[in-house]
């Protein structure tokens, strides 16, 4: 179950995670670009990077009028912006805040996906949904099913018009998904269910 007394007691606006890795970067653009910046809706981009710096917060300012910003300790999650997980983290959620951990699976394929789809699972009050876009492996899949669970949307990218389409095939896989669409169908969607009670 979510907590619900949780000290901050604004974090009840939707949360959007979207998941990818390899090919990741023309996912977010098609998704960003096609998103209204007014919403009311926090994006938390979740890319694969274990030891290259990332530049997604310099390249995705071009696609929307967001304020891309590099994920830090203790940072307040609010509407109408887009976050960026830094490399070699795990990111998590308390009380309305981004807290970092150092990654805990360093090699072989890692699985930050999943571990911050399963600290907001249970450290969010607002809406879920969680978005998994091209990428390598499957990480993100198997946390599907707890986004379920607390009444969160799970939303893959249809495989043929992703760059690398194991990781969203692995998440349709995994029985936990809601709707399988292009990255510009994914922003109407994420617009349809933000605007529902």
């Amino acid at each position: 179950m979510k907590a619900k007394n949780e000290t901050n007691t604004v974090n009840d606006f939707p949360v959007v995670c979207v998941g990818g890795s390899a090919g990741g970067l023309d996912a977010y653009t098609r998704l960003l670009q096609n998103m209204p910046a007014d919403m009311g809706v926090a994006v938390v981009i979740v890319n694969h990077l274990r030891t290259v710096a990332t530049l997604l917060h310099e390249i995705l300012p071009r696609y929307t009028k967001m304020p891309v910003i590099l994920i830090t300790e203790k940072l307040d999650i609010q509407p109408d912006h887009v976050y960026i997980i830094p490399e070699k983290r795990d990111l998590h959620v308390l009380n309305g805040e981004f807290r970092l951990k150092p990654i805990s699976k360093p090699r072989g394929w890692s699985d930050v996906i999943t571990v911050f789809l399963r600290s907001i699972t249970n450290h969010w009050n607002g809406k879920l949904i969680a978005v998994i876009v091209s990428g390598y492996d499957g990480d993100g899949a198997e946390a599907l099913c707890g986004i379920k669970e607390v009444g969160g949307t799970t939303i893959a990218q249809k495989p043929e018009t992703a760059i690398q389409p194991d990781m969203p095939e692995s998440a349709i896989e995994s029985g936990y998904v809601d709707y399988i669409l292009s990255p510009e169908k994914i922003a109407e969607k994420i617009l349809q269910i933000s605007q529902t009670s």
